[in-house]
């Protein structure tokens, strides 16, 4: 059995959120199709709430201070990703785009991601396809064909009624289907390989 490592990211600014119960939802029918696949999943959740102001600091200055280095790291690292968004204005949250400016370039290429938004009404649904999912495929991400959104009415109507959990599986299982079918993410300390004040000294470098 081969463990994975997932990161969910919700974009969610309220205590409790939509968006995170969506991520934690997600989370979940990922760990069951991976292990439904012979794979154990270590999931991390990342709240951006609690990181929106080292994400600033980090946009005006190019470092990252506190818990948010790593964060950033957790991403590079993961096997998979997930995230989720509310959608203000037709479009993903300021809070979200700002922590994927804030990644180092290359983090998210190739890497399986999953997907998903919450809003008041089903008509916000399609910014997942045209803001959200260009987006992660600017960041060469690999995004699985199931996009998620949750609407007021999912909740309210009941999972069955509405077709959520089923959308939510179906995604899962797509996520889990492509870490299954990569390596294991492995990340190099670039630190490691380090030339030797000796062979500077001699223009061996």
């Amino acid at each position: 059995m081969t463990t994975r490592n997932l990161v969910v990211v919700s974009g969610g600014l309220s205590v409790p959120s939509s968006s995170r119960l969506l991520a934690d939802r997600l989370a979940t029918a990922t760990q069951r199709a991976l292990a439904e696949r012979g794979d154990d999943a270590v999931v991390e959740t990342v709240e951006l709430r609690e990181h929106a102001d080292a994400i600033t600091d980090h946009l005006l200055t190019g470092f990252a201070t506190g818990d948010l280095r790593g964060v950033l790291d957790a991403v590079r690292g993961a096997d998979g990703v997930l995230l989720v968004t509310p959608v203000f204005s037709a479009s993903y949250s300021g809070l979200f785009k700002s922590f994927l400016d804030v990644l180092e370039p290359g983090s998210l290429q190739a890497k399986p991601v999953v997907i998903g938004a919450t809003g008041g009404t089903a008509r916000h649904s399609l910014a997942l396809e045209y803001a959200v999912r260009p987006l992660l495929s600017y960041a060469r991400a690999t995004v699985v064909p199931t996009a998620v959104f949750a609407a007021s009415s999912d909740w309210a109507d009941g999972d069955a009624q509405s077709g959520l959990s089923a959308r939510i599986d179906q995604a899962g299982a797509e996520l889990a289907d492509l870490v299954v079918g990569s390596p294991p993410v492995v990340v190099t300390d670039p630190f490691d390989e380090v030339t030797p004040f000796e062979r500077l000294l001699s223009g061996d470098a």
